[in-house]
């Protein structure tokens, strides 16, 4: 319920930043901005899941090796 809340809070504060922002925002350099520029949650739902191939899982749990980091992983 505390989770609910705070999405509503923020889906509020959310609009009024982007509106705010776009008051002052220069058009003709900069994009408009959305509330979701602003809301916190909104940036959770649109991470998407690290997929890895089973030997991964084996190499960090088992052997205690990190795996190589690739560039595209940080896009």
């Amino acid at each position: 319920m505390l989770e609910g809340r705070q999405r509503h809070d923020w889906s509020i504060a959310s609009s009024c930043l982007s509106v705010v922002a776009n008051l002052h925002r220069d058009p003709k350099r900069t994009r408009s901005f959305k509330p979701s520029d602003f809301d916190p949650f909104a940036h959770q739902a649109r991470q998407r899941p690290v997929t890895v191939p089973v030997s991964v899982l084996k190499d960090v749990f088992i052997d205690g090796r990190l795996p190589p980091v690739s560039k595209e992983d940080h896009g």
